[in-house]
């Protein structure tokens, strides 16, 4: 008799390299059915995200197609539908890999406890991380609130070698029926803009793999001195698909260790950045208020602006704040799904310092705009930049936008390849700016460009008076 199937429920693990659950799962000799769930939390996401979303879902489908198997679509509550699926297939066992965020956890734990009382072998696998949260812990055995320390724990630790691809996935006897993934809108909410952000997404585990290669082989020996310059290709450009799993941390952390014994300077800076986002994870695991509220909690009684119909955020989010560097990165965001590192430090300090409006308006923005979206990385960022956070900036450190250009763009290539305003013959990526953005904000590349609505000094000064005699 064939071995009952195992269902692989993937979520943001849209990869067959180095995937551990995925590989235990072919090498037990029973069929596979992959399968993807449109749930709730699916349905949650930003316009950005949900669009890379579906991008990531055509490739992951052809990556399975190239071994022979398939990816099933179902819409609906992950439990109904996995109860469904192992009634209609006959599977006796449900795996996946695990996830970090609250939201996340909460419903595997659900799920598994469901399915482990209905006599399913529900499994759960790591892979999304280079290091359980909970195996990580300070000589008291809590976790960490700072990130330097956190590095120095887990710089030499052993970490496995990335697994191979599955040579194939066995296919059961009949295939449960799939919906069609452009049935489910997923690139909707982006309206026009989609058209114009999709040109610069190149989805999927191959992909992923050719931009590591590309950044190994050319760009990670000056990554530490130009990372900050958001006018050359200088990052790596991988969080997009680390976002979606469609490459594993390990295989980027195997990477950067070769390219560090073969003494390539930026190495060990890359490898960092990379325990960076370990560490925004392993916050969100054990304090997963950070997603939602003030980390520091006497952040609280802070009189933060956060009403979003006001023009000076509705500026912001436009990028019409006359503050040249934040006004770039914001329009490089609506055109690409992305933005530089520098550039979002720059964006978020104006916004939740100059500006004095809440972290939280911004994170939301992020979180609808960017197709890297990260529960983690975007919490810990935001609490970071505002100084309400663990790890924080000095809450009392103001980034002077005008001073940071004139530092990280000094050939004005920046500002130029991304505001129109002003040039006798704008770049088309500053162009786009406008066939990306809703008609009913009513701009033109022949607008005159705005006067700073909050200056530098006073944007640092209001800071400043704001935050003096209060207890942070």
């Amino acid at each position: 008799m064939p071995e009952k199937p195992i269902i692989y429920w993937l979520r943001r693990d849209l990869r067959l390299s180095d995937h551990p659950g995925l590989f235990e799962a072919a090498k037990s000799g029973s069929s596979v059915i992959p399968v993807f769930v449109r749930d709730a939390l699916v349905d949650s996401l930003g316009a950005a995200p949900s669009l890379r979303l579906e991008k990531g879902l055509e490739a992951f489908a052809h990556l399975l197609e190239d071994k022979g198997s398939r990816l099933v679509l179902r819409s609906g509550p992950p439990l109904e539908v996995l109860r469904e699926l192992i009634q209609t297939t006959g599977a006796e066992a449900v795996w996946w890999t695990r996830a970090y965020d609250p939201d996340s956890i909460e419903r595997d734990q659900r799920v598994k406890s469901s399915l482990k009382e209905d006599g399913i072998d529900a499994r759960s696998f790591p892979g999304h991380l280079l290091f359980e949260p909970w195996t990580v812990e300070t000589k008291d055995g809590g976790y960490y609130k700072v990130y330097s320390p956190m590095w120095r724990a887990v710089k030499d630790r052993e970490v496995a070698d990335p697994l191979p691809e599955p040579s194939s996935l066995r296919s059961p006897e009949h295939w449960p029926e799939s919906e069609n993934l452009g049935d489910w809108g997923l690139s909707v909410a982006m309206k026009r803009g989609a058209e114009v952000v999709s040109t610069y997404i190149d989805a999927g585990q191959h992909a992923a793999e050719a931009r590591l290669g590309a950044f190994m082989s050319s760009k990670v020996e000056g990554y530490k001195t130009n990372r900050d310059r958001p006018d050359i290709d200088a990052t790596s450009n991988l969080s997009e698909y680390l976002s979606l799993g469609e490459i594993s941390p390990r295989r980027i952390w195997h990477a950067g260790l070769r390219a560090k014994k073969q003494g390539k300077e930026g190495a060990e800076h890359f490898l960092k950045e990379l325990v960076w986002r370990e560490f925004a994870y392993h916050l969100l695991y054990h304090t997963p208020q950070i997603a939602t509220r003030n980390w520091r909690e006497k952040w609280d009684a802070f009189p933060w602006k956060d009403d979003e119909r006001a023009k000076e955020i509705k500026a912001w989010k436009q990028g019409r704040t006359g503050m040249v560097f934040v006004d770039a990165a914001m329009r490089e965001m609506y055109v690409t799904g992305r933005m530089h590192n520098r550039a979002r430090m720059i964006v978020g300090s104006y916004l939740t310092k100059h500006m004095l409006t809440h972290w939280k308006v911004g994170l939301k923005w992020f979180e609808d705009c960017l197709i890297d979206w990260d529960p983690a990385s975007n919490a810990l960022g935001w609490q970071w930049v505002a100084g309400s956070g663990p790890d924080a900036a000095p809450y009392f450190r103001v980034f002077n936008p005008e001073k940071q250009l004139e530092q990280y763009d000094p050939d004005k290539k920046y500002r130029r390849r991304w505001i129109a305003e002003g040039q006798s013959s704008p770049p088309d990526t500053a162009l786009s700016y406008f066939n990306a953005i809703p008609i009913s904000w009513g701009m033109s590349a022949d607008d005159t460009y705005p006067d700073p609505i909050v200056t530098a000094e006073e944007g640092r000064d209001k800071a400043l008076s704001a935050y003096e005699n209060r207890d942070f």
